[in-house]
């Protein structure tokens, strides 16, 4: 258990979806957590998995969908070097100048935590964020994915440590 946060719920399993509007193009979605903030209430993160959809094959062209999941609204997707940033996965096929067949290349954040860690993160404020684009594809991209982790109540100052931090960094 964490210090300063005493767990309200059982873990849950929160399904998301962000899809591009065309091709290419960034999107992202907001996905309400319902936190009661005069409550004190937060959610902590266990783990999260990204299925980020396979980009278009193209002869002759490098082409990608980057995703990424994060505590504070985003222009773009991150990496994991972002504070906000919980999980980051991309797909990629790569190709030459006139070539046919391309190398298939997927990075993926740690999407389970080892077991030695008590969480991944901390969600303080209303809504986490899940970002895409694409990259050299014809046709509009999505991903798919879960968050895990359960409900808390936390104390009074660490409440306001972790809205502040989480704001102040978006």
């Amino acid at each position: 258990m964490v210090r300063g946060l005493k767990q309200t719920s059982s873990v849950v399993a929160i399904g998301f979806r962000a899809q591009e509007t065309a091709a290419n193009t960034f999107a992202e979605s907001s996905i309400d957590l319902n936190l009661s903030p005069l409550d004190r209430e937060v959610f902590v993160v266990l783990a999260v998995n990204l299925d980020p959809q396979i980009p278009d094959s193209i002869a002759g062209v490098t082409t990608n969908v980057r995703t990424s999941l994060t505590t504070t609204s985003q222009t773009s997707p991150v990496h994991l070097n972002n504070s906000n940033c919980l999980a980051a996965a991309t797909n990629q096929i790569s190709m030459n100048a006139g070539a046919v067949d391309g190398a298939a290349f997927q990075t993926l954040g740690l999407e389970t935590p080892p077991a030695t860690l008590e969480f991944i993160g901390i969600i303080a404020t209303n809504d986490f964020f899940i970002q895409i684009v694409g990259l050299g594809n014809v046709n509009a991209k999505n991903v798919n994915g879960k968050l895990y982790g359960y409900r808390a109540v936390a104390d009074a100052s660490v409440f306001a440590a972790l809205v502040q931090s989480e704001v102040l960094s978006a």
